[in-house]
């Protein structure tokens, strides 16, 4: 019994760790995109008044072209990041496992 409450009490532990890394992460994400969105926003504007009276087009379509290259670049690390991160429990089912091997092995000395 008392190795459930110890393993609930570690469960408990990695899901309150993993809901503090998540709203932290999804905090400065939102921060993140807010500046990034107003400097490239501020940016695009500058090389299209720039370039107004002889390429416009080619201000606006490159414009275009990097906020597409910008965008996938970020989704890409952000998919990085979840993939690399631990999965929820892990620690938990592991020292389950050690226990459960425990028991059956202190089991079969029994017998």
């Amino acid at each position: 019994v008392d190795m459930v409450h110890t393993r609930l009490e570690l469960a408990a532990v990695e899901v309150e760790e993993e809901s503090q890394r998540m709203l932290g992460y999804l905090l400065f994400g939102l921060l993140s995109l807010i500046l990034f969105g107003v400097a490239f926003l501020l940016l695009a504007f500058l090389v299209i008044v720039l370039f107004w009276d002889a390429h416009r087009v080619a201000a606006v379509g490159g414009m275009a072209a990097l906020f597409a290259a910008a965008g996938a670049i970020i989704a890409l690390r952000v998919k990085a990041g979840f993939d690399s991160k631990p999965r929820l429990l892990q620690n938990t089912i592991e020292e389950l496992r050690k226990d459960i091997a425990y028991v059956r092995s202190a089991r079969d000395i029994d017998e």
